[in-house]
């Protein structure tokens, strides 16, 4: 309870500057009545016992999970050859599905890609969007365990990963790149970032010679990275198979 209580009044300072901002705009900038005060009230009470749970649910569950899954994945059970990094693959097998897993479950992609798919008149598909964003943050989150266990500097990766970025989005359609860029940064949210970062912190914990301050972070911008890679790659294969088709 006391732990409870705690984490009850720190979510309330802060969820309290969203609700000031949008008050202050209604009723002093915009003149106007709140509409539906009562339901607002319900709901911001509702917001605030959620966001209550979710951050004691991390703390208590999906942290400690996180570094214990990686502690067990570097065991000498499961690595054949510790002095190699492709003796980790069962590592970069679990980075990449639990990668993918919580990306379905990131509340804010569904909502992107439902605005999405209404936007595009049903040309962009809810699902199809969310799967292929999945795919990119497994990868990148597969390639940044990959770093972990290599100790490779993290700047190799992300500039060259943002040089393909920048190549692909020349050659991609106009109408859809800003949607790409937009899908990198809905996967860093309240599912996927704290499973994330307890497994990069649990990884540079359990494998000698890496620093956990230096090596445990940087998944996260590995999850926001590559799907705009996943998204663009999609969104260029469909226009090209559309292309090749012949009319009809």
């Amino acid at each position: 309870m006391t732990s409870f209580a705690h984490h009850f009044v720190e979510t309330f300072w802060a969820v309290v500057p969203i609700i000031a901002i949008l008050f202050i705009f209604q009723v002093g900038i915009l003149k106007q009545k709140i509409p539906h005060l009562k339901r607002i009230v319900v709901g911001f009470v509702l917001v605030w016992l959620g966001l209550t749970f979710l951050i004691i649910g991390l703390e208590k569950a999906l942290f400690p999970l996180g570094k214990i899954m990686a502690t067990q994945l570097t065991s000498s059970n499961l690595v054949s050859n510790p002095l190699d990094w492709y003796g980790y693959y069962w590592v970069y097998i679990f980075a990449g599905c639990i990668g993918f897993a919580t990306t379905i479950a990131e509340p804010s992609l569904l909502a992107v890609a439902i605005k999405a798919n209404q936007v595009s008149g049903g040309f962009i598909k809810v699902k199809a969007l969310r799967i292929t964003v999945a795919i990119g943050v497994a990868i990148g989150i597969a390639l940044g365990s990959f770093r972990i266990v290599t100790g490779s500097p993290l700047h190799y990766f992300i500039i060259g990963g943002y040089i393909l970025v920048l190549i692909q989005t020349y050659f991609s359609p106009k109408n859809i790149v800003a949607l790409a860029y937009d899908a990198g940064g809905v996967t860093t949210s309240i599912v996927t970032v704290p499973i994330i970062a307890a497994l990069g912190l649990g990884l540079s914990s359990a494998i000698d010679g890496r620093n956990p301050l230096t090596d445990g972070f940087g998944l996260i911008a590995f999850a926001s990275l590559f799907p705009i890679m996943s998204v663009l790659a999609y969104v260029q294969i469909i226009h090209l198979s559309n292309h090749d088709k012949p009319n009809q």
